[in-house]
């Protein structure tokens, strides 16, 4: 960031002198898209097939000497080798610490956002959630049931005992009931989740080949209360509905729909994050900031810095701190009219220590 000097304004040098600060926490010459903590500090990323840049485990353990350990081991690491759909990752696209305290994993299996449909008989999406203190699987879900054969398993969130997962592939939102394992697809193809409008980042309508690329349902926020679902397709704008509607079995669909109001109009977005005030912080990745939205739709800009090329999936820490992810995705290859990737490395992950309340809802 650039701060101003001889500011004689005692009101503007305040401002300054309260501006947001990046600082780094992890470099890599591997692309990560995603980043969760435990309450107790532990550190745990994933780096998604497409990123390149060498070597390593698909999920790992930041130890505190800045190595990386596979997690949980090198043989749920090895998919290339051992083809086990079913104990080994295949294309991890989310991780998070849940308020059950496991460390969940959202894989999307043989999929791929907008392109070919999956093989028929290739590796599913799956939910796999770990004991970390353990390393060992506590639930194994195939989202067999929950998905369709353009489907591309995006994020995760939880109310209660429901799983709600966005389709950024086949547009859709996919809820999971733990108690008995049933799957439902919901607003299948409604405005809502479809994303209808071009992408911009750095200045510049996503492309993918000679067409402009599409992500459907991505980002999505539970409030802090339970009470309300945050959710969009990457390119915005975001909508909300009452999570009590969204668990309604007896509503049809078109009921369901009727329920989702519009929230706000969001710049094409990376990721994003909710703090334990209900605030969201939205990556802008076209004008290289994270805005700062309240719970009655009022924006600000949180910080805005060059570095911040396309903000992924952030989080905020046990300690209040926003972690940011930024992971230059506009730049790779699959991006780029040529296919030659344009990231400047290392990428990296950025901290601002800006003592939010963690949210209860994760």
């Amino acid at each position: 960031m650039v701060f101003a000097t001889g500011v004689a304004n005692p009101v503007a040098r305040a401002q300054i002198s309260s501006a947001p600060v990046l600082r780094t926490v992890y470099s890599s010459n591997r692309i990560m898209n995603a980043v969760t903590t435990t309450d107790k500090g532990r550190v745990f990323m994933s780096f998604p097939y497409w990123g390149g840049g060498g070597n390593g485990p698909t999920m790992g353990e930041l130890l505190p000497d800045g190595s990386m350990r596979p997690f949980p081991d090198a043989g749920w690491n090895d998919w290339e080798q051992s083809h086990d759909a079913l104990h080994s990752f295949v294309r991890v696209n989310a991780i998070r610490i849940g308020p059950d305290g496991l460390l969940w994993v959202v894989d999307s299996g043989e999929a791929n956002v907008g392109g070919k449909p999956g093989p028929p008989n290739g590796a599913p999406a799956k939910l796999v959630a770990f004991d970390p203190v353990t390393r060992r699987p506590v639930h194994l879900i195939v989202l067999r049931q929950g998905t369709t054969r353009y489907s591309y398993v995006d994020d995760l969130r939880f109310h209660d005992n429901t799983l709600i997962l966005t389709d950024a592939g086949d547009p859709a939102l996919i809820l999971v009931n733990l108690h008995n394992g049933r799957q439902r697809r919901i607003l299948s193809h409604r405005q809502c989740v479809t994303d209808e409008r071009p992408m911009r980042a750095e200045g510049q309508i996503l492309m993918t080949g000679n067409r402009e690329a599409r992500i459907h349902a991505d980002q999505l926020e539970v409030s802090p209360d339970g009470q309300i679902l945050y959710f969009q397709p990457s390119s915005g704008p975001m909508w909300k509905v009452a999570t009590a509607d969204l668990e309604n079995t007896s509503l049809t669909d078109a009921q369901l729909s009727a329920h989702v109001k519009f929230f706000y109009d969001t710049p094409t977005t990376g990721g994003t994050a909710i703090d334990g005030n209900g605030n969201l912080y939205v990556s802008d990745v076209d004008r290289l900031r994270i805005l700062k939205i309240t719970p009655e739709g009022k924006a600000t800009t949180f910080i805005a810095d060059p570095r911040l090329v396309w903000a992924d999936a952030m989080w905020i820490t046990a300690s209040g701190s926003l972690w940011i992810p930024a992971i230059q995705l506009n730049r790779t290859a699959t991006f780029q009219s040529d296919g030659i990737s344009r990231v400047k490395l290392p990428v990296n992950i950025y901290a601002i220590d800006a003592h939010l309340k963690p949210p209860r809802q994760y």
